[in-house]
């Protein structure tokens, strides 16, 4: 019985911890640029170049976590709904 309850409030302090961080930082690194905006290539001497702009992240290098992503369109659909 303990381990169940120990499973569950560990489920619940991740889900808390998640939702602090989407409320405060909804905005995070982009995974295919990693935050960078472009992209890096190397030439044949192994020198890095600016790659192209990240088409992800539209080259601002930021994306909005999934946790603010849901709660946006929950809160979107509650608006249009009370309307």
């Amino acid at each position: 019985m303990s381990l169940a309850l120990l499973a569950v409030a560990c489920l619940m302090l991740v889900t808390f911890g998640y939702s602090v961080t989407c409320w405060l930082s909804p905005f995070g690194d982009c995974r295919r640029c990693h935050g960078m905006g472009h992209g890096f290539k190397t030439d044949r001497k192994g020198r890095t170049k600016r790659g192209k702009d990240c088409r992800r992240c539209d080259a601002t290098g930021k994306r909005i976590r999934v946790g603010r992503w849901i709660y946006n369109r929950a809160a979107r659909t509650y608006r249009a709904g009370t309307r």
